[in-house]
């Protein structure tokens, strides 16, 4: 039974979400502080997904996802956000959240993204598995350069190294690399990647290129593979 945490420290919400993925036949649990949960999720058995309100006391959600990347930790997390604007949408992409929902929201929604997430962890457990026993079965990797990316595994590989992926850098990376030599406009990125499609900040994609560039350029400060367009967007070439 797939295991979940709701960081939520509305009462009578947190009870409710509980009490409905545990109807999904889930094991679900509740804190209600930031700090709760990277206590909680720092501990074994661990969690197949994570349910993170935004608005929360002491440390928010959106320090809560950052320090669990820091950490290592690739849990999938879908945040709530209060208001959906997009700028918190960024921000908690930016931050390592996978999905997000704008309160109030309609249970349904919440219970169908929550199995689009645990669906996304076993495929990627799956493929860690197969590639682990050896077996050839198709998986989406591409490769360039001296480097790879398996879409599957979220990881990018260079030589011995291996860079764990967050599932919003794999999507925008994967966008980029499916118009390779063309210039995508940040509206572009923000409407097809993101779905995000009111006016707002730019430079959280901006934020986005440059940790994608951590991972791919020899030289970050002089990239070869993701290149700047200035005033437009970008566009991802593999042999420059």
């Amino acid at each position: 039974m797939p295991r979940i945490l709701i960081v939520e420290d509305e009462r009578h919400l947190a009870e409710g979400l509980r009490f409905n993925l545990e109807a999904e036949s889930h094991i679900a649990e509740v804190v209600e502080t930031g700090e709760a949960a990277l206590a909680r999720l720092g501990e074994e058995p661990p969690f197949d997904a994570v349910v993170l309100d935004v608005m929360l006391p002491g440390i928010d959600g959106f320090a809560v996802a950052t320090e669990l990347r820091k950490q290592g930790q690739f849990v999938p997390v879908l945040m709530l956000t209060a208001r959906g604007a997009p700028q918190d949408v960024l921000r908690g992409f930016a931050a390592g959240a996978d999905d997000y929902l704008a309160k109030p929201f309609d249970l349904d929604i919440l219970i169908a993204r929550v199995h689009g997430l645990l669906r996304r962890a076993t495929w990627t457990r799956l493929a860690a598995s197969q590639q682990g026993n050896g077996n050839q079965a198709a998986s989406d990797v591409y490769t360039f350069a001296d480097k790879s990316i398996d879409f599957d595994r979220l990881e990018v590989h260079h030589g011995t190294d291996v860079l764990q992926l967050t599932a919003m850098e794999a999507k925008l990376l994967k966008y980029l690399i499916q118009h390779e030599g063309r210039i995508v406009s940040r509206k572009a990125i923000l409407e097809d990647v993101w779905a995000v499609h009111e006016d707002t900040d730019t430079r959280a994609i901006d934020n986005f290129i440059v940790r994608l560039r951590r991972y791919l350029e020899d030289d970050p400060s002089t990239p070869k593979h993701l290149l700047t367009v200035r005033g437009i967007g970008y566009r991802f070439v593999s042999a420059p």
